[in-house]
């Protein structure tokens, strides 16, 4: 065993004792490189990785192009470190499944890890059984909610594809702020509209902007509906 296979060694041993808190964060990135740089010294690679993206979320962030602007970084490494951040995220998302959704907060909660590392709009539709239970969620549409690519039509069907009792419509900000413009209350009216035929209903729409979320049901741009007025709180 060398020099840098008894270091590799004594890193594992460490994070297996004592798990990631006793890391600094050139550590955590060492670390991980070990497992697609098996010949390079990592620890160098990691303290330059951390110089050039200023922290550890910064290196996480990083887009693959630029990763691989990085020397010492090539396809593999650059790979996984924007492999982390999704994995992070679909993590959450698991967790997730069955869940109650029986407030908008609880909705804003769950809509914010889903958008989580998002870097374009993105239209999700959450389908509730009769108890408020998240059945599925499904991506309808890229771009603004009011965008042509954003089909009632599917947003229909998905509904009754999975029989949904009750639905929440969803859409990001990636700049700026949580707030509904005039076109997302009128896009948001008409998919309301198509519903209610169907008997499928709204009860909210939730717009996130990172950790930031506005909900039209509580901000009464949905009025008569709401999880309280949806009456399917209860068993």
């Amino acid at each position: 065993m060398g020099v840098h296979d008894g270091h590799r060694e004594r890193l594992r041993q460490r994070f297996l004792r004592h798990g990631l808190d006793s890391f600094d964060d050139h550590n955590v990135l060492e670390l991980l490189l070990f497992y697609c740089l098996p010949r390079r010294d990592t620890n160098e690679l990691a303290h330059h990785l951390l110089e050039r993206f200023g922290s550890l979320a910064g290196v996480f962030d990083a887009r693959y192009e630029e990763l691989l602007k990085t020397e010492g970084i090539g396809e593999n490494a650059a790979l996984l470190l924007t492999l982390i951040p999704q994995i992070d995220r679909r993590y959450h998302i698991s967790k997730e499944k069955g869940a109650r959704i029986q407030t908008s907060e609880d909705a804003g909660r769950y809509l914010v890890e889903r958008y989580r590392y998002t870097r374009e709009e993105v239209v999700y539709l959450l389908c509730l059984d009769s108890k408020n239970r998240l059945i599925h969620c499904r991506e309808v549409g890229r771009g603004s909610l009011n965008e042509a690519n954003v089909s009632i039509r599917t947003i229909v069907e998905t509904a009754l594809g999975q029989n949904a009792a009750a639905v929440i419509i969803s859409h990001n900000h990636v700049d700026g702020f949580a707030l509904p413009s005039r076109e997302d209350e009128i896009t948001t009216a008409r998919i309301q509209e198509a519903l209610l035929p169907i008997g499928i209903k709204l009860v909210d729409h939730i717009i996130v902007c990172g950790d930031d979320f506005v909900s039209f049901a509580d901000s009464g741009l949905l009025r008569g509906v709401g999880f309280h007025a949806s009456g399917r709180n209860s068993e």
